[in-house]
């Protein structure tokens, strides 16, 4: 295990205001399947690296674009992350941090977002290419805010759709993690930005969430680390519940 990822910036800026969106769509879904593993669906793309720029919200707020995209057109289309580095400058802060809800609501003013290939991924902050930022290959309408400290909630939008979630990954247990049901020790100070792409319940009996995270195959499950869901605490493990949105098409 490389000790890479205790350099990472973990730089997602967490809403220290009340700001929650009105409506929760999801509200009044009463059954939910059992397991949901969104990239069986075809809705998530590979695993992206962020290197060394505290962006994690931007691939957390690009992945569960993609999500959405994908659910309302039929397509996967890997989204790019270096734009909203680079131009979503007016409340986020590039590789020193930012929030996915900021995010969305960028890409809701700038009317899309274009391709992974077309503005690629350099991992430094850089100057907002205005011609690449205008060709749009992917949009949303809106976005809402999962209720606060209500994994039940959460597990309604991510039966629905992969979901921005903020977590605490500043502890060692989770840097290194490997594989298995994330079960260590973890606050609750919202540093991380990643993505729920499903949930299940392991052959014990075990609950757990899918999460998708920014650093490269190479960690955790290719990628991915499954952390225990519904622990006794309401804010979930590691804060999982205390701040979640989602995109809407």
């Amino acid at each position: 295990m490389q000790l890479q990822f205790f350099f990472f910036e973990l730089s997602f800026l967490p809403c220290l205001l009340f700001c929650n969106t009105s409506s929760f769509s999801y509200e009044n879904v009463t059954a939910v399947p059992s397991s949901m593993d969104w990239r069986k669906k075809g809705a998530v793309t590979g695993v992206k690296d962020q290197g060394q720029c505290g962006c994690c919200w931007a691939f957390s707020a690009v992945a569960a674009m993609e999500g959405i995209n994908q659910l309302s057109t039929g397509k996967l289309i890997s989204l790019s992350e270096q734009e909203l580095v680079d131009c979503d400058t007016s409340e986020d802060m590039g590789c020193n941090g930012g929030l996915m809800d900021n995010a969305f609501e960028f890409i809701i003013k700038n009317h899309g977002l274009t391709t992974e290939s077309s503005y690629p991924y350099d991992g430094t902050d850089g100057t907002c290419n205005t011609k690449k930022e205008s060709s749009h290959a992917a949009k949303i309408t809106g976005y809402e805010d999962v209720p606060a400290n209500s994994e039940s909630a959460l597990l309604k939008a991510v039966a629905k759709q992969p979901v921005s979630v903020a977590i605490d990954a500043s502890g060692s247990d989770f840097q290194f993690y490997s594989s298995g049901v994330f079960t260590g020790e973890c606050g609750t100070d919202l540093d991380h930005g990643v993505t729920a792409v499903g949930y299940g319940t392991t052959t014990d009996g075990t609950k757990y969430w899918l999460v998708k995270n920014s650093w490269g195959t190479s960690w955790g499950e290719n990628g991915y680390i499954r952390m225990q869901r519904d622990i006794d605490a309401e804010e979930g493990l590691c804060g999982i519940a205390m701040q979640a949105s989602y995109p809407t098409a």
